[in-house]
């Protein structure tokens, strides 16, 4: 029996209480560091699994768990932790009903609206086979529970308070996202496999006055509505159709009665990209038009363009994606495994392999109903049928989609860890993110 098939032997007698702990955090999502009761449960959970060295408040809310099985690679596995202020539509018996105070001291509802519940699930699982079968590999893992992916600041959180001195530095760095795919798929690519992205909020000033005389007045809502739709030619008209580009006011504030001309509106503003080059136009070119805007309604100060955060491009070391893309296949079929191009999609993962200097790896599994997903696209209407991630209907299936990310972070670890074959950093295993163009600061 290979080293993988015993290790996977023992998931079944384990499925069930694992299940049970995804829906309990389905039930109970907690936003950007504020994941108390998530760190709890994870921390209770890998002490029962035994030999794990636990550490609690990494980066304030994150979790940090070193299992060392003798020589070997350094194997880091992360989870993110935190959930979205999104109201959740899914009907599920253990639908979130919770709500949370916001960085802004909005009370708002929370929900698990982008499948990090499952990451953390998967990695307890995958935890508690390689703990327990230790028998059947080499070397030291890692596991890394991370807060606030969301807010763009959790991985340079756990960078800042140690993550690579404290604990032992990784030779290969891996993490997996549940998306809207049938469950059973498992996609990636070996380069850029997500882009860059920034988010900005742009304040502009006018001069408030009484709705019934807006000639006395300098409208900042009529400044904002226009520079909403003057965003978008950047994408039309400045940026060439091959690149992948996307400008998105995801936030629009002004006011707060009808028959009042405010002061100000502000506008929350995301951008996604693929280059560096093609970054710093987008960026460029909000900024002019922003101020544009500002001129041509004569407003009474230039306007405030702040970053909120960076995030950089993901970049899948070349040689260890093909080595858990082999992985996956002897685990799932040949079948099961694809090769994607880049998306537009961003995540701080990546921020850990260039803090490190290590390569990586970031892939992606289905986590929707293989029949739904099969006759939304048949009938041309996945955009309409299929939810995707941080909809307030996404809604992996529960015991498929966790068996799926159990089994496929359990294959990538031993591709490295079996026998303790791995090459590690120093034997120049593939370039590190940074070397294969990682792009911009970190957040």
């Amino acid at each position: 029996m290979d080293s993988l098939t015993a290790v996977l032997d023992a998931l079944e007698p384990l499925f069930p209480a694992l299940e049970a702990d995804y829906q309990d955090l389905h039930a109970h999502p907690e936003l950007a560091f504020q994941e108390k009761r998530t760190a709890a449960l994870v921390a209770e959970r890998l002490a029962a699994q035994g030999g794990w060295e636990i550490t609690t408040g990494v980066g304030r809310t994150g979790v940090v768990a070193v299992l060392r099985n003798g020589e070997g690679p350094v194997v880091m596995l992360r989870a993110d932790m935190d959930a979205l202020p999104v109201k959740e539509a899914t009907g599920l018996p253990y639908a979130s009903t919770a709500t949370a105070t916001d960085d802004s001291g909005a009370e708002v509802p929370v929900m698990h609206a982008c499948g990090h519940d499952l990451h953390v699930a998967a990695l307890i699982g995958a935890c508690a086979l390689l703990s327990s079968r230790t028998e059947h590999w080499k070397g030291t893992v890692v596991a890394v529970f991370q807060p606030g992916e969301e807010s763009g600041y959790g991985a340079r959180s756990m960078v800042d308070d140690g993550l690579f001195e404290r604990f032992p530095k990784p030779d290969v760095i891996l993490g997996q996202h549940v998306g809207p795919g049938p469950v059973g798929l498992i996609a990636t690519c070996p380069g850029t496999v997500m882009g860059a992205t920034d988010s900005i909020t742009v304040k502009l000033f006018g001069r408030g006055g009484h709705g019934s005389k807006p000639e006395s007045a300098v409208d900042p809502v009529l400044m904002a509505a226009s520079l909403v739709l003057r965003l978008q030619t950047i994408v039309s008209r400045e940026i060439p159709a091959q690149e992948p580009v996307v400008v998105t006011v995801g936030k629009l504030h002004a006011g707060t009665t009808a028959a009042v001309i405010p002061d100000t509106a502000e506008l929350g503003i995301n951008v996604r990209t693929s280059s560096a080059p093609v970054r710093d136009k987008v960026l460029a070119a909000i900024e002019r038009l922003a101020k544009a805007e500002s001129d041509a309604a004569g407003a009474t100060a230039e306007p405030e363009i702040t970053s909120v955060y960076h995030l950089p491009m993901t970049v899948n070391d070349t040689a260890a994606a093909e080595r858990v893309a082999d992985a996956h296949r002897k685990a799932f079929g040949d079948g099961a495994v694809m090769t994607m191009g880049p998306t537009t999609a961003s995540e701080d993962f990546g921020i850990l392999a260039t803090a490190a200097q290590v390569p990586s790896v970031y892939w992606f599994w289905g986590g929707l109903d293989p029949e739904v997903f099969t006759a939304a696209f048949a009938a041309g209407r996945l955009d309409e049928d299929i939810p995707q991630n941080h909809a307030p209907t996404f809604a992996p299936q529960s015991g498929p989609a966790l068996l799926v990310g159990v089994r496929s972070m359990v294959a990538a670890a031993l591709s490295w860890l079996a026998d303790g074959a791995g090459e590690t950093a120093a034997d120049g295993a593939g370039k590190t993110a940074e070397e294969t163009g990682a792009a911009g600061a970190e957040a």
